[in-house]
């Protein structure tokens, strides 16, 4: 009802809270609380719908309680109107009093004229109460009521209103304080409060008043919706996503709210839930068509491609006769794409019989009926329906051009689907797609000279075409055109590589992976070793070395405090402890939410274990210091290596073993050997034996050309360890130790080992008795090469290696029979004679024996009889490529060695002539 000054009398709170009793009140109280009961059913309605997450939104304007306060005048007015009713309602107590027997005794009115008031007050109560009532009265048990304000509350709120509208905040403040201490339940001052500390400037506590009054009275999306604008303002997005989810609690009905919802969901990837959110736009507003088919496309997104055709067919079956053709042709599409072209094709006649003559098929439609009428096999009726694509009208039809064409190749009708391919030959648009499309179809075709043709010219549309460039590459090797492919795939010449030439694209072709693997496979098979390191050692080496520092980083599982704080912070939000509402939780996907919850569980878990340590450490008496897990380090991210799965294919495995051959055959065995170590590293538990020992191999074979053996010597032990009773690789074994300038120590470390572990082992005690014998230790290398005796006493090696240290150990001067002990060792001497069978090399280390004792006259002729015996190469053993390999002939024939010796013999003896007639003879080049 509305006073006479145009204001409505139920506007101010005084009015409002402050009806007491009579008939009038009752049929007020029966209203309040039907709209009680009706709107608390519709808020629980919104809220079973919607779920608990939440989108930033903005909304202008605010709501403001005192927006019937529009001049001093009518506040006035409105004042005196309450004191009015409050006087009317004290007087009806008292008169009730009296009638009943229960009122003061004080009073000095006669009981007639107290009657009469009671009379004159009731009639007007229930006039004014039916003037106000317009609606018809409620029947049945009254529903209940509001409760009802006590007059002190309901005059501070009223003098708050005042002193705000007239600028006095402070005392609002106040007076509104001493409201909520009184009415701490009551939604309206703590609206009030936030508007004028808005006011004020202090949009802080203005947001935090406004939140209270918004969650005591969640029915007001106003107040949310003005919420969200301000907490996006503050840069608080998990609250303004808390408070546009209440904003969508209070009112279902608002679609803006839902778009912005859907929006966001969209903005952090989770497109199932915005697919939810436009499909609850369709089920509020049934005819909106762009919501549906945003809502199809975003279920096909999320995987979700049964859902977005029942919605569609749903849709459908709502508008048998009026759809929306743009829904029928979505439909086809996802059933096209499913598969289902018996399904497509069903709803598209149904279309049509549904369009009749009123409308024109449109071409989508004509096209995907062709579609499926190919795949089913119908090629005459799908013809029928192409004939309206035609060349003169290919920029217009591009997309149905193209869509067919890829039909007919997948259903590996190559000839037709060039057929339209080349229609759209010439449009701009399309130019580079159709061209690579049509050269892949000559392709299928075997026509390579077209294939080719037209390879370069989508190349020569979009150079940054890897795929394109790799298939003509190896059309091209097929065709035997190797310098065009190598050409094709090598940088153009007179390239500036620098990151300004460079700035607006992310890399160049020629630095592609794929592009460098094969130009490398094209110089290795043309046998280029020097131009297939250069392409290919810098990608290899690089991704071993990543891979190396990712093996190192895996080990390293323990995140820092700084890292999980990121983590939950990135959901949760910052912490704000000004605040009593605590943090909202921002939208997250599913996996940054267990993230999230994960990193939450481990700091609330080290925050109990540190302080445990605390509290043992101030026990004990001793000063806590946190340890390295503890510290916050920020790691640098690891960058991801050029060929990611290395060690996942065959192929790159021989490409590494290739790459170390030919660094070798370069000369390059500190970089071989590098690669070497680093795959052994990396794959140490996952690498075969077989490949292992090839790497393994191969590395002691660079060990052995190598200037330093040293970085080798693990390669060489290791075939050592495989084949401990391997003579050959017990040879490669000796070589590598006699070319080290300093002994190792786990040289020694590693013959002792191979000592206690296999005590029969007649290698390693060889090994160790020439060791001693090249440091002059002749009895402790006699013992050692008696021990291999026994072993192998019928070892013609074993036998010259006994002598030779007796004899040797026959000319020192501790020993005091030397005549017995340079008999032991010729005899040992002649048993290695009879052994080898009177070879060259016996006859010579016995004439060797007899010089070094200085019995010259049996050396000369023992010497005599090496020059006798013309001696033929032998092969050495070998394990691996022996670097003597490349030897010249003769290696074997001792008859120099001995000539030299036996002219020494002769000069010494003065016959000088002699002497110099013996290196005529077999000393002179």
């Amino acid at each position: 009802m509305e006073s006479e000054d145009g204001l409505k009398e139920d506007t101010p709170f005084e009015e409002r809270e402050e009806t007491d009793g009579g008939e009038d009140d009752e049929e007020e109280e029966e209203e309040d609380g039907g709209d009680d009961d009706g709107e608390e059913g519709e808020g629980e309605e919104g809220e079973g719908e919607l779920e608990e997450e939440e989108f930033p939104v903005r909304f202008e304007g605010e709501i403001n309680p005192l927006d019937f306060v529009t001049s001093e005048v009518q506040v006035y007015q409105k004042l005196e109107q309450f004191e009015y009713n409050k006087a009317l309602a004290v007087k009806k107590r008292k008169a009730t009093a009296d009638i009943q027997g229960e009122g003061s005794v004080k009073t000095g009115r006669p009981e007639a004229s107290t009657e009469s008031l009671f009379q004159e007050l009731h009639e007007s109560m229930v006039k004014s109460a039916r003037r106000r009532s317009k609606k018809p009265k409620k029947r049945g048990r009254r529903k209940g009521s509001r409760n009802k304000l006590s007059p002190e509350i309901t005059k501070k709120i009223g003098d708050a209103n005042l002193h705000y509208a007239h600028g006095r905040y402070e005392d609002a403040i106040s007076l509104l304080t001493e409201v909520v201490l009184l009415a701490p339940n009551l939604p309206d001052p703590y609206h009030t409060l936030g508007l004028v500390y808005n006011s004020m400037g202090d949009k802080k506590k203005s947001i935090g008043c406004y939140m209270i009054a918004a969650f005591l009275g969640p029915k007001e999306s106003s107040l949310w919706k003005l919420l969200v604008s301000w907490s996006l303002e503050q840069g608080n997005i998990g609250q303004a996503w808390y408070c546009l989810s209440k904003a969508i609690t209070a009112d279902p009905a608002d679609i803006t709210l839902r778009y912005h919802r859907a929006s966001l969901y969209m903005e952090v990837g989770d497109y199932s839930k915005a697919a939810e959110s436009y499909d609850q736009i369709v089920q509020i507003s049934s005819d909106n068509i762009e919501a549906l088919k945003t809502a199809a496309t975003l279920y096909k997104r999320s995987g979700q491609i049964e859902r977005s055709i029942t919605i569609l067919e749903d849709y459908l079956n709502k508008h048998p006769s009026e759809a929306d053709l743009t829904v029928v042709d979505m439909l086809a599409l996802f059933f096209i794409e499913n598969n289902s072209f018996t399904k497509a094709l069903e709803h598209i006649e149904h279309a049509k019989k549904a369009c009749g003559l009123v409308k024109e098929f449109p071409l989508c439609l004509r096209v995907r009926e062709g579609i499926c009428h190919a795949h089913l096999g119908n090629l005459e009726k799908a013809e029928i329906c192409f004939t309206l694509l035609q060349r003169e009208n290919a920029e217009q039809q591009v997309e149905y051009i193209m869509a067919v064409a890829n039909s007919f190749v997948n259903l590996h009708k190559h000839e037709l689907a060039l057929k339209y391919y080349l229609m759209l030959e010439g449009c701009v648009s399309t130019n580079e797609l159709v061209s690579l499309k049509t050269a892949h179809c000559y392709l299928a075709l075997k026509k390579a000279t077209s294939a080719i043709q037209f390879f370069y010219k989508g190349l020569q549309a979009s150079e940054d075409d890897i795929d394109a460039r790799l298939t003509l590459a190896s059309l091209l090797l097929e065709e035997n055109r190797e310098e065009e492919a190598v050409e094709l795939l090598s940088p153009p010449p007179k390239t500036v590589l620098s990151k300004d030439v460079h700035a607006d694209r992310s890399e160049p072709w020629w630095l592609n992976v794929k592009v460098k693997l094969k130009l490398a496979h094209i110089y290795r098979t043309k046998g280029m070793p020097e131009a297939f390191v250069e392409v290919i050692y810098p990608i290899v080496h690089e991704s071993l070395e990543i891979d190396s520092m990712h093996q190192k980083a895996k080990q390293r599982k323990r995140l820092s405090m700084n890292e999980l704080s990121e983590r939950v912070s990135k959901v949760l939000g910052d912490h704000q402890p000004d605040s009593i509402f605590g943090n909202f939780r921002k939208p997250a996907s599913k996996s940054e939410l267990l993230k999230a919850s994960r990193a939450m569980k481990l700091l609330k878990k080290r925050a109990t274990t540190k302080e445990e340590k605390i509290s043992a450490a101030m026990a004990a008496g001793v000063d806590w210091e946190s340890d390295d897990s503890e510290t916050d380090v920020p790691q640098p991210p690891l960058k991801e290596p050029p060929l990611p799965d290395l060690f996942k294919d065959e192929e790159h495995y021989n490409l590494i073993s290739d790459l170390c051959i030919a660094l070798t055959s370069l000369r390059r065995y500190s970089e071989a050997l590098e690669l070497i170590k680093l795959t052994l590293k990396i794959t140490y538990k996952t690498l075969p034996a077989e490949k292992k020992e090839k790497f393994q191999s191969l590395g002691a074979q660079i060990a052995l050309n190598s200037t330093d053996p040293s970085d080798g010597f693990d390669y060489v032990r290791y075939i050592v360890q495989q084949r401990p009773q391997s003579i050959a690789a017990w040879n490669c074994y000796y070589r590598l130790v006699l070319r080290l300038e300093n002994r190792l120590s786990k040289h020694n470390k590693f013959l002792h080992h191979m000592r206690v572990e296999q005590k029969d082992l007649v290698p390693p005690m060889i090994i160790s008795g020439n060791q001693f014998t090249m440091i002059s230790q002749h009895q402790v290398a006699a013992r050692e090469y008696l021990e291999a005796y026994k072993q192998m006493p019928d070892s013609p090696l074993t036998n010259l290696c006994v002598g030779t240290a007796l004899v040797n150990l026959a000319l020192g001067h501790r020993l005091q029979n030397k005549h017995q002990c340079v008999a032991q060792g010729l005899a040992f001497l002649y048993n290695n004679l009879r052994l080898c069978e009177n070879s060259q090399e016996a006859l010579y280390n016995i004439a060797r024996a007899y010089h070094h004792v200085g019995l010259v006259t049996l050396a000369a002729t023992y010497y005599e009889k090496v020059l006798a015996i013309p001696q033929e190469d032998c092969p050495l053993p070998e394990l691996i490529k022996d670097p003597t390999k490349g030897l010249k002939s003769g290696y074997c024939d001792l008859r120099r060695e001995a000539a030299y010796n036996l002219h020494l013999i002769y000069k010494r003896s003065g016959a000088v002539d002699l002497a110099r007639q013996i290196l005529r003879d077999y000393c002179t080049l």
